[in-house]
């Protein structure tokens, strides 16, 4: 992408999609998908935590997990992995991770995918309060969270302050907003199917349509999250 593209104002922003995908599925695949079509945007990255600061270790470990990541995009043209943060040593911090995005695309506006539920917990982030100066925020919906009634003290303030109900203002401003994006809901969650998969054959049988099937074979292949074909 030459230089003068990356300076256009009205181009569509780079947008990112972090997680620790662990594993990725379709949920995640059609969140995506339903920003991008959304928000008119064509490409967006998704960047695995390499190592998560929120959560207990991932049961993959992070190079299981971006190869995971490369296999079920490899259908999707407009979504690409972006391993940044596996290949960088420490803490998987957004803010790093956006600091390093905008050292390389220093002309380039940014936003960050974030759930509902990531969004309402943004104060226990690394430099939270400094995210936007960065990058503007796509929040979308989550089940189970009411977004306006979870928002409290300095997240309701933020809101208040930051919120456009245009979304072109991801195109027209460089960094700073937030905005919503409606998506179709997609209710799986990893933690059943890393459950379901430590059932061995049986497990994986009933996870096999919430998976892209790339992934469910590389998972069996390498015997991810105590999958044995031996088992029950």
């Amino acid at each position: 992408m030459s230089e003068a593209s990356r300076s256009d104002p009205a181009q569509a922003p780079l947008a990112i999609l972090g997680g620790t995908f662990d594993p990725i599925h379709n949920g995640h695949l059609l969140l995506a998908e339903d920003v991008a079509s959304g928000l008119h945007l064509p490409m967006i990255r998704l960047i695995p935590a390499g190592d998560p600061p929120h959560r207990q270790p991932p049961g993959a470990g992070a190079l299981d997990r971006a190869e995971m990541v490369r296999l079920a995009i490899a259908d999707h043209p407009r979504l690409e992995l972006d391993t940044r943060e596996v290949d960088r040593a420490g803490r998987s911090y957004t803010f790093d991770t956006l600091l390093s995005l905008r050292n390389d695309w220093p002309r380039r506006n940014l936003a960050l995918i974030l759930g509902a539920d990531a969004f309402v917990g943004l104060p226990t982030w690394h430099r939270w309060q400094e995210l936007l100066d960065l990058a503007h925020f796509i929040v979308v919906a989550r089940p189970g969270i009411v977004l306006q009634d979870a928002l409290s003290g300095p997240m309701r303030a933020l809101w208040n302050e930051r919120y456009r109900d245009d979304a072109a203002v991801l195109r027209t401003q460089r960094a700073g907003a937030i905005v919503t994006q409606r998506i179709t809901p997609h209710p799986i969650a990893a933690r059943a199917i890393r459950e379901q998969l430590a059932r061995g054959r049986a497990g994986a049988r009933a996870i096999s349509g919430l998976l892209p099937p790339a992934v469910l074979a590389y998972i069996r292949r390498h015997r991810i999250y105590g999958y044995s074909p031996d088992a029950s």
